[in-house]
């Protein structure tokens, strides 16, 4: 991993908030590109004021379905963030990393805990 992508959110976006699952997705489609190939991702926050988990699950959190954790570690990184959006940030690769683990027993929990109904 010698090459790097400099990736920056609000380019992608397009705009100051970054809310949607769908534009997580399209941030979500360059970086799992780009790690494919060997190289490794810095992701730039500039300009960003508002993140939500449903954001950062599409962009980065499912990267964790695909990828080794120790892929992800080695070849992706973040700046331009703040304090309390990289707080979030880590909520949900803790989470992704917890799912990803062992997702049928997550879908188990949230169905005896929420009543939810299984998801295909």
């Amino acid at each position: 991993m010698d090459e790097e992508l400099f990736i920056k959110v609000f380019e992608i976006v397009g705009a100051k908030l970054c809310v949607a699952s769908d534009d997580g997705e399209r941030v979500h489609s360059q970086i799992a590109a780009a790690l494919k190939e060997g190289k490794k991702v810095k992701i730039s926050f500039a300009n960003v004021d508002s993140l939500t988990s449903a954001f950062l699950n599409s962009a980065i959190g499912q990267l964790y379905g695909e990828f080794p954790e120790d892929k992800i570690k080695s070849g992706l990184s973040v700046c331009d963030i703040e304090k309390d959006d990289l707080g979030l940030l880590k909520r949900v690769v803790d989470t992704a990393k917890e799912y990803f683990k062992d997702p049928e027993r997550v879908k188990i929990a949230r169905k005896e805990v929420l009543g939810e109904p299984d998801a295909k």
